[in-house]
């Protein structure tokens, strides 16, 4: 084994942190000074799960512990594939840089879980790395024994950190490969974390089984042997459960829904910045739409009360009647368009803002792991392994989840579920989608 890299993996962690998930969590004194650095602290003030919390009362976990619990997971992970031959092409730098990046992959993550995803906003990862590059980060990350452009090139692989640190070759594309796959330790922690605090059986994954059955491969990352078939399967399947359970359950779409429709009401209208977003915690979110005088923004204060708009209708996405309500700056015509067709239907008034067309975003499942001994992949090439999980199976279930909802203010519940107009209603404004 490379002595560098096996002593960044193995010497100097002699900071434990206590996790529920998994036990004792070790750092090296300079990786547990970057927890408790002002940006990572905003982490313990961000719901892992934002408002899931509300059908799931446990499920108050927060953004921190899961980015330790992902470096716990690279660590081990790392150290797993440089004993099976990945030290030949692994660096003590490149290793802390990698370390670095799992716990802080989550520094530039929005308030209230994927409420603001969908958004004209920059994306977290770039935020992160941006993180990464500025003071104090970056000097700590240094003290750490990494690199911060490398570090922040593994989060952001479009930002182009690796090639101003030299590491624009196998070394980085390996690393990147390891942190966004189909056995990543951000996955692997999240499936699990999020099942144990929502008291769920449906994301418990055997790790210790997982990282037994892969090896390392300098272009694709990870292999596995056909032993680790059931793993990958049970890890798609729990993605899946998990997103229909709770990820996506429809009291959750309701509260991501309103608070997306509040703020890009708020940025449309110019009543917030999106440079205002940037570096909120959950608190922090609630206190900005408090303090601007926008009626929109009476949505957000009634996601944090729990007084969630109610599903009326739903129907299974599709691209030709649906595809129009994908950008989400143009339901805002359609919700306006369509509460007027109900104040004349149901003869009485809905507001714009009392409606709202929710259209979730597609879920990719990765897959593309080579099995070793079948000479095949697992998912999205061929030959196909031995797996029931086939390409068109995995298509299947992101296609499944995508369910367009219809969410109204409560005091139209009743009387739009008791109208069959609705479904009329909604299926001419659909087909004018196509006209």
């Amino acid at each position: 084994m490379n002595n560098n890299a096996w002593t960044s993996l193995r010497e100097g962690y002699t900071e434990p942190v206590r996790d529920v998930l998994w036990g004792h969590i070790y750092l090296t004194p300079a990786l547990a000074a970057l927890t408790k650095s002002v940006p990572f602290t905003r982490l313990t003030r961000i719901f892992q799960l934002g408002p899931a919390y509300t059908v799931y009362p446990g499920a108050t976990h927060t953004r921190a512990s899961h980015s330790i619990g992902v470096y716990q997971l690279a660590r081990r992970l790392l150290t797993n594939l440089a004993e099976r031959g990945a030290d030949a092409w692994l660096s003590a730098e490149g290793v802390k840089s990698f370390l670095c990046a799992c716990l802080l992959h989550d520094l530039g993550h929005f308030p209230y879980t994927h409420s603001l995803k969908e958004l004209p906003l920059r994306s977290h990862e770039s935020l992160t790395a941006s993180l990464i590059l500025t003071e104090p980060l970056k000097t700590m990350i240094g003290r750490a024994g990494a690199d911060p452009c490398l570090t922040a090139a593994i989060v952001d692989d479009a930002g182009g950190g690796g090639s101003r640190s030299g590491f624009s070759g196998g070394e980085l594309s390996f690393y990147q490969k390891l942190l966004s796959g189909c056995l990543d330790p951000d996955k692997l922690d999240y499936l699990n974390r999020d099942a144990r605090y929502c008291g769920v059986p449906y994301g418990a994954q055997d790790v210790d089984f997982i990282f037994s059955r892969i090896y390392p491969h300098l272009e694709r990352g990870i292999d596995i042997d056909s032993k680790g078939i059931p793993s990958v399967e049970s890890i798609l399947f729990s993605k899946y459960l998990m997103y229909r359970s709770v990820y996506w359950h429809r009291e959750v779409r309701s509260a991501t829904a309103m608070i997306k429709k509040a703020l890009l009401g708020g940025l449309a209208d110019g009543i917030i910045k999106a440079e205002e977003l940037y570096g909120l915690d959950d608190q922090g979110l609630f206190s900005l739409v408090a303090s601007r005088n926008y009626p929109l923004f009476s949505l957000v204060d009634r996601v944090r009360n729990g007084q969630l708009y109610a599903a009326v209708a739903e129907f299974p996405f599709d691209e030709a009647a649906h595809g129009g309500f994908e950008p989400i700056g143009e339901r805002r015509r359609y919700e306006a368009d369509l509460a007027a067709e109900l104040s004349v239907k149901l003869g009485g008034p809905v507001q714009p803002g009392e409606i709202i067309i929710d259209v979730p975003e597609p879920v990719t499942f990765e897959t593309g792991l080579y099995v070793t001994d079948e000479e095949a992949y697992f998912g999205g090439a061929a030959p196909e392994c031995s797996s029931v999980f086939k390409a068109e199976t995995v298509r299947d279930f992101a296609k499944i989840l995508r369910i367009v909802r219809i969410f109204v203010d409560p005091i139209h519940e009743n009387k739009l579920k008791l109208s069959n107009r609705l479904v009329d209603i909604l299926n001419i404004r659909y087909n004018k989608l196509t006209d």
